[in-house]
């Protein structure tokens, strides 16, 4: 099964399926018609007097209709919970001790710490995220033990809680994604986690690899797709990435912004396509959508794990990451937008564009009100810059912004992950209701900008949470300055 797939073609299809599913009512409608006064005597009239092989043609019609139609049928799917790892307090670590961990290891000239020093100023991550444990030794560690160990405290404790909250045992399981980008031990992660929790033989189990922070949202798709073949199953998909793999020890100032900005974290999603799910589910998924840049050089190019000069690994970011950010993001929200706006916001983009053509390019493109779409927004918090320019392309407010740039600042940029975190800090203030809509966006390395929109089925009630933010939500938000100094003695 190829994860690649640019689009959803249920999302492409939907007004078709729709037609079909009434023409088939239609039809049903039309031969039952008869039948609401139907009697005994009747069905003994027409046994004696009709022919019966025009009675079982006309029998096994209806049967072989209302199979297809139910086997055409979207089936739904529904998210019964999902869990954000927190760390224990001791990886709790402040932007001024990352930096003399930085200074301590004697592998950065002046110059690169001086320059990360600068970026985490200017960051918006705040001073109680969290590092691995064997990256705040002394020397630090990053082999793979040291990455293994710090991957499974996360991803095993995310699934231990979904399974506790959503009350299922391992064995329910029949499908398994699992998404973490830099770090792809053998066995496979997937195959990790079948082990840990006794999963059973025949669960179907995918590990993508190297598909950046926009990972996550492509593991709920694929699970998604197999979920509308296999019925009355539940599906585990797991999201998270690895910042011993991740760190990088060298002075290609390119690669250097990764240190400054991710931290540890992980999630755990439980999806049911179970009917009966729906009543003590929390969300429905509503569309997924997939935009991919790759074949663009600039945006493939843009994000690259690679070796530097002395042989050390890193991520390099390219300085048009932005636009290539607003490129993708353009182009997935042209696709979106007709499934979710009204036609008022559509009338008005469809008017603005037809100025621009025809009369002046002069005139400001129209930017729709996705206000009017979804109540509640969790981008992905790669970085304030990244923020920034989304609260600009797509006109929010701070309120709107104010799950991520919280999310940002309170566990930093835990790559696929973050979209969780954000969504539990909504619930956590007590925002989400029945039937409010919430847009997940994700950003990463190919270039993809991906897409997920969910439907509350019941109001969240904060009293009965758990979750990472439960414990300290009332200290939220907070004012988050432009510049934040570290002291000059870090370096």
């Amino acid at each position: 099964m190829n994860p690649e797939n640019e689009h959803d073609p249920q999302n492409n299809f939907k007004f078709k399926l729709k037609a079909l599913n009434l023409l088939f009512l239609a039809f049903f409608a039309i031969i039952l018609d008869p039948f609401c006064t139907f009697s005994i005597h009747d069905l003994v009239h027409i046994i004696r007097h009709e022919n019966l092989k025009t009675i079982t043609i006309s029998s096994f019609s209806l049967i072989f209709l209302a199979t297809l139609y139910f086997r055409n049928r979207r089936r739904k799917v529904y998210l019964l919970n999902f869990a954000c790892y927190k760390p224990k307090p001791d990886q709790r670590c402040s932007k001024e001790r990352i930096m003399k961990i930085f200074a301590g290891t004697g592998k950065f000239t002046e110059e690169s710490l001086a320059f990360q020093k600068k970026i985490m100023e200017k960051s918006g991550v705040g001073d109680k995220t969290y590092v691995p444990r064997d990256m705040m030794a002394v020397p630090v560690k990053k082999g793979i033990a040291a990455a293994k160990k710090e991957t499974e405290e996360v991803i095993f404790g995310a699934i231990e809680e979904v399974l506790e909250k959503s009350g299922m045992k391992s064995k329910d399981i029949g499908i398994l994604v699992v998404n973490s980008s830099v770090f792809n031990p053998v066995p496979s992660w997937s195959a990790m986690i079948a082990n840990r929790f006794k999963l059973r033989h025949d669960v179907l189990s995918y590990s993508l690899g190297g598909m950046g922070c926009s990972a996550g949202v492509i593991a709920i798709d694929v699970a998604k797709q197999l979920l509308q073949v296999h019925p009355r199953t539940y599906a585990l998909v797991v999201s998270a990435e690895n910042v011993t793999k991740d760190s990088y020890l060298g002075n290609n100032r390119a690669m250097l912004l990764s240190n400054t900005l991710f931290r540890v974290g992980g999630a755990a999603i439980l999806l049911s396509n179970h009917p009966s799910d729906h009543y003590r589910s929390k969300y429905e998924l509503v569309h997924t959508l997939r935009t991919h840049e790759g074949g663009n050089d600039a945006s493939y190019k843009c994000v690259h794990e690679e070796e530097d000069e002395q042989g050390n690994i890193g991520v390099a970011l390219s300085k048009n990451l932005m636009a290539v950010a607003g490129e993708a993001l353009k182009a997935n929200i042209s696709t979106l937008a007709p499934l979710v706006l009204p036609w008022s916001e559509l009338l008005l983009v469809v008017t603005s564009l037809v100025a621009r053509k025809f009369f002046a390019k002069k005139v400001k493109p129209y930017i729709p009100n996705f206000k009017l779409a979804f109540e509640h927004f969790c981008i992905h918090a790669g970085g304030k810059a990244v923020l920034d320019e989304l609260q600009k392309s797509l006109n929010l407010g701070e309120w709107q912004m104010e799950p991520s740039r919280m999310t940002l600042y309170r566990f930093g940029n835990t790559s696929s992950s973050s979209l969780w975190y954000e969504l539990a800090y909504s619930e956590a203030k007590g925002r989400i209701n029945n039937g409010d809509r919430v847009w997940q966006i994700g950003f990463g390395s190919g270039f993809k900008c991906n897409s997920m929109v969910w439907k509350a089925l019941k109001n969240i009630h904060p009293l009965v949470e758990k979750n990472p933010w439960m414990d300290e939500i009332h200290d939220f938000p907070v004012i988050l300055p432009k510049h934040e100094p570290l002291s000059s003695s870090t370096i």
